[in-house]
């Protein structure tokens, strides 16, 4: 079923947590919100959940209306399957009784954990054993079957990941994705964890203060944030000062092409750049020296990291200098020693955004660079 908020908002105490929320999350679809802590994801979700009431807007699913216009639909009634964060599984009763709990006694019912059981990919043997017998990523699973047991009309998952080690969390995602994809439900994710937001499905919006202020296609969001901040929040970027006219962008990496220009027409801009799209070489001479796009730059510093070896560059000079990290495998550390020249490429081109406003520091922008190439 298709899940819609309208101007949704939610204060608490005088406090804005909500502010004007719309979003549509198409039936059979997985929308992952991202958003610092005290962003206001899981007051959203507990808005949709029934938990609380909005105190403006309307929240309907499959075209009904749950909240709103001063009526509230309660949290049972809603055909919502809600997994929380520790999964909240029975621990006394068994992965049978648990997947099993809310669903009518009778013939069928058996049958129905197994369907379960074999959706969520548990084993059959699985299903006598208790709660504190399971792995982390097992009672994750356990828990998404039992949420799926009333073929609710939309699954709400309140960071059901974090608390996994990082193998285990990778591994229960896919399988929850995976399990999600086989039923066609309709799923809500919310997540402090950019690249589990990216990855999970088919809408990512990202929340800040309140705010949806911005949401669509992950890899769209990714390539394109709405702002420098936005940017930075979704993974690691360098954002520079820049001057911008009718041929491209100016900055400390040289005359570059604009990929997206979301400048407003500004002529000082910034211009944002993520580490994939770097490759550092040694600084060309003679015929060499007219690829484009380059900049002149020096290795400031070396910092051995195991396998790999982290550069401090400096590029650019003047208003448009900046420093960053570029990552280089160790064997290849020992061609950049600190003070070699060396030339930056920026494959791709950049995104612009306006000077005005922006709160990254000018001048000076660490990132943690790709492996070379």
């Amino acid at each position: 079923m298709t899940l819609r908020l309208e101007g949704v908002s939610k204060a608490y105490g005088g406090t804005e947590v909500l502010r004007d929320v719309s979003l549509d999350v198409p039936r059979g679809t997985r929308l992952a919100l991202v958003g610092a802590s005290g962003s206001g994801k899981t007051t959203l979700l507990r808005l949709v959940a029934g938990f609380v009431d909005p105190d403006d807007g309307v929240i309907s699913l499959g075209g009904r209306e749950l909240s709103g216009h001063g009526r509230t639909v309660p949290t049972h009634r809603r055909g919502i399957g809600y997994v929380a964060q520790d999964g909240a599984l029975f621990p006394h009763l068994s992965v049978a009784r648990n997947i099993a709990f809310g669903l009518p006694r009778g013939p069928g019912r058996p049958g129905r954990v197994r369907e379960l059981l074999e959706l969520a990919s548990l084993h059959p043997d699985l299903a006598a054993r208790m709660p504190h017998e399971l792995s982390g990523g097992q009672q994750q699973r356990v828990a998404l079957a039992r949420a799926l047991a009333q073929n609710p009309g939309v699954i709400l998952l309140d960071e059901p990941f974090s608390a996994l080690d990082t193998g285990l969390r990778s591994a229960t995602r896919d399988a929850v994705v995976d399990v999600l994809e086989r039923s066609g439900v309709t799923a809500v994710l919310v997540t402090h964890d950019q690249h589990e937001a990216l990855s999970f499905g088919h809408q990512v919006g990202v929340l800040v203060g309140g705010r949806l202020v911005q949401s669509g296609d992950p890899m769209a969001v990714y390539d394109a944030p709405i702002d420098a901040s936005v940017a930075l929040f979704l993974g690691d970027a360098l954002v520079v000062p820049a001057r911008s006219d009718a041929d491209g962008v100016e900055c400390g990496f040289g005359r570059l092409a604009v990929r997206h220009d979301l400048s407003g027409g500004a002529s000082r801009v910034r211009a944002m750049v993520r580490p994939a799209q770097l490759r550092v070489a040694a600084a060309a001479h003679g015929a060499a020296a007219t690829l484009a796009p380059v900049a002149n730059g020096t290795v400031v510093a070396v910092r051995p990291a195991g396998s790999t070896a982290d550069l401090r560059l400096r590029v650019g000079t003047g208003e448009f200098e900046a420093e960053l990290m570029y990552r280089v495998p160790q064997h290849r550390a020992a061609a950049f020693a600190p003070g070699t020249a060396v030339r930056v490429i920026v494959e791709g081109g950049v995104v612009l955004y306006a000077a005005a406003g922006e709160t990254t520091a000018t001048g000076s922008v660490v990132t943690r660079g790709a492996s070379a190439g």
